[in-house]
């Protein structure tokens, strides 16, 4: 007999780690939150009354309702890309096309944010950063200066660790989630304590001045308070790289929606111990001063903790919302829209890289210029993204009533009248006030990112025809046996 062939040994690689439970509460901490950081302005804008009450409400009448969708879609449909596949599958492809495109746009701006907040927190410990110093070269009408490379070097590390994988991620977010909430349960103690032994009335004013009517204070709040609270939908961009999405993920959501809601209001209660007027008092509170309030109430060493606490927050918000936006682009080429080359993953690790990579670098380039007139447009196009699967979710309710949800949300028809009629009502609510507080600017804007959106669905969805008709002509061609007739 010839002597058998040695067959060689396949080797697979092993399987990429998933996402566990306390990872995927940590990444949706920071999609939504990464701690009172950035609440401040809501004091100043509605007065400590308001402000904690919207603190109170907001969760009732918008995250909840929100993370209920979530909940349910993100069990029913686990896959990556989540809510781009949702609606696509509710409401069709070109409304899953709008809400996987508008959100990656939205993402442009956003995402900018992060390393620009981290380098101005730097700034705040460090006089060597600063806006407008050190510029090191201009190329046409953008200026290259330090505060850019520190950005870029923020975004650079969170690329890497996001090119590992979504578990790693998640697993530094359990680390940033304790740096972070550390120094804000520090703060807390201190404003209580300076609250209970000097008496103060942390809510003796309702709204920031006594002219401004409730409703008024309330409505200039309430999108503030949105913008802290949004983000529910965004880690379900991981669903494929989660564990046992199906049972997770409403228990991430769950322990979520409290967390930030009291991490919110414990370090904003005890931050009124300071008082309404001087430096720190909440008349003046913008974005970081909470900082201030720190240095007022235990002095320079509370001061830079919170400092460092906040620089810590903003770069795992970049991490957490990366993992998240650069699936989109990626879901957009796996079914057609985008060129193939987009939908490349790593042979190892089985991450988007050419769709992690092309979106930070559009990142790293909004960081270069401010763009801070256009943040109210993300709360705006983030308000239609949670409208249109408020829609799928009814739509597959009525069309898939036989879809396996292993979450469904209690209470039949009332129960989904009731978040569809909360969540329009707010959304409507927040978008008029806006309306009335800045003119037509955010609404010309949204006309134009959805409009061209629009535009750009047919030429991309006749190439994804074509491409698809000639794939299916090939194979007939190929193997006319095996086509169906």
């Amino acid at each position: 007999m010839p002597p058998t062939a040695a067959v060689p040994a396949v080797t697979s690689l092993p399987a990429p780690r998933r996402v566990k439970l306390m990872p995927l509460v940590a990444l949706i901490f920071f999609s939504v939150s990464g701690g009172a950081y950035g609440i401040e302005g809501l004091f100043s804008t509605s007065g400590p009354g308001m402000g904690l009450l919207l603190i109170v409400v907001t969760p009732l009448i918008y995250s909840i309702p929100h993370a209920l969708v979530c909940a349910e879609l993100g069990t029913a449909i686990p896959v990556d890309g989540g809510f781009y596949h949702w609606v696509r599958r509710g409401l069709g492809d070109f409304w899953g096309f709008q809400q996987g495109v508008l959100r990656w746009l939205c993402s442009f701006v956003d995402m900018a944010v992060y390393p620009v907040l981290f380098t101005s927190y730097l700034q705040s410990m460090a006089s060597v950063v600063a806006p407008g110093q050190h510029v090191l070269f201009h190329l046409g009408n953008f200026a290259f200066d330090l505060n850019w490379f520190i950005c870029l070097a923020v975004i650079v590390v969170f690329t890497a660790v996001n090119l590992m994988g979504a578990a790693w991620v998640g697993d530094s977010s359990v680390i940033f989630a304790i740096v972070c909430l550390t120094p804000m349960l520090l703060l807390s103690v201190v404003g209580f304590v300076h609250l209970l032994t000097h008496g103060t009335n942390p809510v003796g004013e309702l709204t920031s001045a006594p002219n401004q009517s409730t409703w008024n204070a309330f409505g200039a709040g309430l999108f503030l308070a949105m913008w802290n609270y949004s983000g529910w939908d965004s880690v379900s961009t991981v669903a494929g790289e989660m564990e046992n999405p199906r049972k997770h993920l409403p228990k991430a959501l769950s322990i979520s929606v409290v967390l930030i809601a009291v991490g919110y209001l414990l370090p904003s209660l005890a931050s009124l111990a300071v008082g309404a007027d001087g430096t720190a008092g909440w008349k003046n509170w913008q974005s970081g001063s909470f900082s201030d309030v720190a240095k007022a109430l235990a002095g320079p060493w509370l001061q830079i903790t919170v400092t460092v606490g906040g620089m810590f927050a903003s770069v795992a918000m970049f991490s957490a919302l990366l993992a998240s936006n650069a699936r989109l682009p990626f879901v957009l080429a796996e079914d057609g829209y985008f060129p193939k080359w987009v939908a490349r993953k790593s042979a190892r690790r089985q991450v988007p890289v050419v769709s992690i990579v092309g979106s930070s670098v559009i990142y790293a380039l909004f960081c270069l210029s401010s763009f801070s007139n256009l943040i109210i447009v993300d709360v705006f196009l983030t308000n239609i993204s949670l409208l249109l699967q408020v829609a799928a979710l009814i739509a597959l309710r009525i069309r898939e009533p036989e879809l396996e949800r292993p979450y469904r949300i209690p209470g039949g028809a009332l129960s989904l009248s009731l978040i569809t009629l909360s969540l329009t009502g707010v959304c409507a609510w927040a978008a008029w006030q806006q309306y009335v507080a800045n003119g037509t600017q955010a609404v010309t804007y949204c006309l134009f990112a959805v409009g061209g959106s629009t535009l750009l669905y047919f030429p991309l969805a006749w190439r994804r025809r074509r491409r698809a008709a000639a794939t299916a002509a090939e194979l007939t061609a190929a193997e006319p046996e095996k086509v169906p007739v």
